[in-house]
């Protein structure tokens, strides 16, 4: 199944691609303060895809904090937070934000608060190669946009 998720706005947007049914997606609401404050509800599939689009390149914010270890993508116009990516050795992965959906999914599960305090920068990035979604599509794209190198 392929679903379609963009931020407001339209600038940024994303195909996430997964044989999970929603109704068995993990959804997970980090406690971090940047995600407690966008109201993140995130998933991801490792057996799935996901391939970011531009529509106005310009307006791609990527936001880093805490370990600095993944990019967050907002759209400068809208403000909405679609995805955060990582790029390791292994490839470059993802997580989508339902929130971004189009059209907006009703039947998911509610959201597991998650807090990955704690974590050292090896053990978060073996945890995200793992469980995040490995990102796919056109590399230029990805390298102007949407990777974090």
């Amino acid at each position: 199944m392929n679903y379609h998720g963009r931020c407001h706005c339209g600038a940024l947007s994303f195909d996430y691609r997964t044989e999970l049914a929603p109704q068995d997606w993990s959804i997970r609401a980090d406690q971090c303060s940047f995600c407690r404050a966008h109201g993140a509800r995130m998933t991801s599939d490792p057996h799935g895809f996901v391939e970011f689009h531009r529509e106005e390149p310009s307006l791609l914010r990527r936001y880093r904090f805490g370990q600095r270890t993944a990019d967050f993508l907002v759209c400068a116009g809208c403000g909405v937070y679609i995805a955060a990516t990582i790029e390791t050795a292994k490839g470059s992965f993802a997580v989508v934000s339902v929130n971004a959906l189009v059209p907006y999914l009703e039947a998911l599960p509610a959201p597991q608060p998650v807090s990955y305090d704690g974590e050292s920068i090896e053990q978060r990035t073996r945890r995200r190669e793992a469980r995040w979604t490995p990102v796919t599509g056109n590399q230029a794209n990805a390298r102007e946009g949407f990777r974090v190198n």
